[in-house]
Formats: structure tokens, C-alpha cells, sequence
């Protein structure tokens, strides 16, 4: 497994950052966001899906929707929000993992998926720095060498 870590010093560079990698992905790319509540990670969502709309919309949290479906020119992004789940079972049901094929899939709180994880998902965590509320430390892992586009983007 490849592991990456980047210190994003401010909301603005960790939404430069999700800008600049929207640009590569593609439908069946599933990028798992995990961190605590308040670790950015709907923000990075936010900041990769409105790079990828013409021209952007809003971008509310799935929190309470489960997944929010987004329309783009590079197709269909699915940003979900599993913390609400019980069983990985209700992913299923809401279409989920047939959208890890066909879709570009933004997951948060991805360990509610357990079995269901996408092998060649991209795992993104993101952590607050203790004495800056701006800071994130942000640390990719993968296994796939699709991800190792992420050397370049650093």
C-alpha cells in the first residue's frame, strides 16, 4: 500500500488541491473520505464536485439525504454520507455499490461500508492540527497504481 501525507495549511488549499485532482478522475473512480466531525471532508467533496460542474451549484451535505447525485460533464458524481447508517446492507439499497461502476463516488464515513469497499478505492483521511483550526493533515493511501497520479499533484 502507497501512503502519501500533506499538510494543507488553509480551507483554500485543501480546496485547490481537490480542485486540481477532480480534473483526473473518471466514472468508477471511488475516493473513501474519512477524519472526525469537522476534518474537512465535506468540504473537500464540495470543493472537487464544483470543479467538475458547468457551471457550479450548490453542494449541501448528504448528511441527512444519504446521497446527493451531481450531473457533470465527466458524468454522474455520487456523494454519500454514511454515518447514519446501521449494515453495510442499506448501501445496497441505496444503489451505491452499483454506482462504484459506473460514477465517480465521493464516500464519507467509508467504514460503514466494511465488505464493501472497493479494492482499488482511494483512501483519503483527514485530521485537524491540534494548535491551528485551519491546518489538515491529510493522508492518502492506495493499492491500484491508478492513484500514483498523486505524486504529481503535490
Amino acid at each position: 500500500m502507497t501512503r502519501r501525507q500533506i499538510l494543507m495549511s488553509s480551507p483554500d488549499a485543501t480546496a485547490l488541491f481537490a480542485q486540481t485532482f477532480a480534473k483526473h478522475l473518471t466514472p468508477g473512480d471511488v475516493i473513501l473520505l474519512s477524519g472526525g466531525i469537522g476534518a474537512g471532508k465535506t468540504h473537500f467533496a464540495r470543493s472537487l464536485i464544483h470543479a467538475l460542474q458547468d457551471p457550479p451549484e450548490d453542494v449541501p451535505s448528504p448528511t441527512f439525504t444519504l446521497v446527493q447525485v451531481y450531473d457533470t460533464p465527466k458524468g454522474e458524481i455520487w456523494h454519500s454520507d454514511l454515518y447514519r447508517l446501521s449494515d453495510p446492507d442499506e448501501c445496497v439499497e441505496l444503489g451505491l455499490t452499483d454506482a462504484f461502476e459506473t460514477a465517480i463516488c465521493l464516500v464519507e464515513w467509508p467504514d460503514k461500508l466494511e465488505d464493501l469497499t472497493p479494492e482499488n478505492a482511494l483512501k483519503i483521511h483527514l485530521d485537524t492540527c491540534a494548535n491551528d483550526d485551519d491546518h489538515r493533515q491529510m493522508t492518502l493511501y492506495w493499492t491500484n497504481t491508478r492513484w500514483n497520479l498523486i505524486e504529481g499533484l503535490t
